[in-house]
């Protein structure tokens, strides 16, 4: 588990635009089960989390007219149960952190895996979740 001395900032630039964090496995089940679009960022230290996944999600944010009804993170590393929770509604795919889920009705319609983020530019993040929230919000 990170010390929390390490962990709160990169929490707050998420938190800080408006994201809520799941903190336990009830309130993750409980806000996916909202009818709607939820959108989940399980946040990390790594290098690419903080380069580009938390820049790319805050720009599709930002600048997306369709966005998700509700905007959620959990920290891998740091909320183990809540993001074990997560992951369990991620099967099949492995875990992956950073990652960023989007769900409508409880069901997954889009995921990128820390793969899809590495080598690749916040700028292509917030175009692939744009073009996500287009067709699913």
């Amino acid at each position: 588990m990170y010390p929390a001395e390490l962990v709160m900032p990169m929490k707050a630039e998420l938190t800080d635009n408006g994201f809520e964090e799941l903190l336990t496995p009830e309130s993750v089940d409980n806000t996916l089960q909202k009818e709607g679009t939820t959108l989940v960022v399980i946040n990390s230290v790594c290098g690419c989390s903080a380069g580009t996944a938390r820049p790319g999600v805050l720009l599709a944010v930002a600048h997306s007219e369709k966005k998700p009804d509700r905007l959620t993170t959990s920290f891998a590393g740091f909320d183990g149960e809540a993001v074990r929770q997560i992951r369990s509604h991620l099967m099949p795919y492995p875990p992956s952190s950073p990652a960023i889920a989007l769900f409508k009705n409880g069901e997954l319609v889009h995921f990128i895996e820390r793969h899809m983020i590495e080598g690749r530019s916040a700028q292509m993040i917030a175009a692939n979740l744009a073009d996500a929230f287009e067709q699913h919000c």
